[in-house]
């Protein structure tokens, strides 16, 4: 069973103090690589009432919440939808991937207009979100006393969904699907060390300089591709974007 399908995750979504455009599951599950102790990344898009935008009383533009519910370890974060579609036009392949997301645990005909639009939202500027990611994640995981699994795994699927993006414009953060597609050895192996163990999995200290020029052949692919890539400088749906929202908004009354 598909982990968005546990109706514990529908209630937890139902329960929401505001309409939901969507909600989906990111994080390990999203990626291909949850352990047994996973958090559950539930992230969204939130619609505030008319009320709660042109009054004084402004509702949230972002709630998040943390903790066990329902027997979940649950991590929550929704955006209002104004606040999401600004977050489409710059490039963040975060919210790229939460909208493209397999794993839906909530969808609208809201939801299919946004994922239509982001099409206009592609840009090769995404490659610097991705090449920062994979940065920051290499960091955490040679930075370490002990080198872990988990940031590795984030590497190298920062990298490969960036490369795929810049290629093809299109959106695959699942790890097993990139590198079967890139060709790549030895992934399997690394998900079953941390699927197979724990979110503290440790590589084997041998392998981290074989790790390490793969982060390096990765990256000069990345900015390689940034460079070549077919994509437009910027994004081309601002305006139907803000149609979409001020409809949605109309409609809220």
């Amino acid at each position: 069973m598909s982990p968005a399908a546990d109706p514990r995750l529908a209630g937890l979504a139902a329960a929401h103090p505001y309409p939901l455009a969507f909600a989906s599951l990111s994080g390990a599950h999203l990626y291909g690589f949850p352990s047994r102790d996973s958090d559950f990344d539930l992230r969204g898009v939130h619609v505030l009432p008319l009320a709660e935008v042109v009054g004084l009383r402004a509702g949230p533009a972002t709630i998040e919440r943390m903790g066990e519910e329902s027997g979940l370890e649950l991590d929550l974060v929704t955006h209002d939808l104004c606040k999401f579609a600004r977050m489409l036009l710059q490039p963040n392949g975060y919210v790229l991937e939460q909208l493209h997301s397999p794993l839906v645990v909530v969808t609208t005909p809201v939801h299919a207009e946004l994922r239509e639009l982001a099409r206009g939202c592609v840009t090769r500027a995404h490659g610097r979100h991705y090449l920062g990611f994979a940065a920051t994640q290499w960091q955490l995981f040679a930075g370490a006393p002990q080198q872990r699994v988990k940031p590795l795994l984030y590497v190298y699927r920062v990298l490969l969904t960036g490369l795929h993006l810049l290629r093809t414009g299109e959106v695959v953060a699942d790890l097993r699907a990139l590198a079967a597609a890139a060709r790549m050895d030895g992934i399997e192996d690394l998900i079953a060390q941390k699927t197979g163990g724990s979110e503290q999995a440790v590589l084997r200290e041998a392998d981290v300089e074989r790790h390490r020029r793969e982060y390096e052949r990765l990256r000069a692919e990345l900015e390689r591709a940034m460079a070549e890539s077919p994509l437009p400088a910027a994004p081309s749906a601002e305006r139907a974007l803000h149609d979409l929202v001020v409809r949605v908004r109309l409609d809220a009354r």
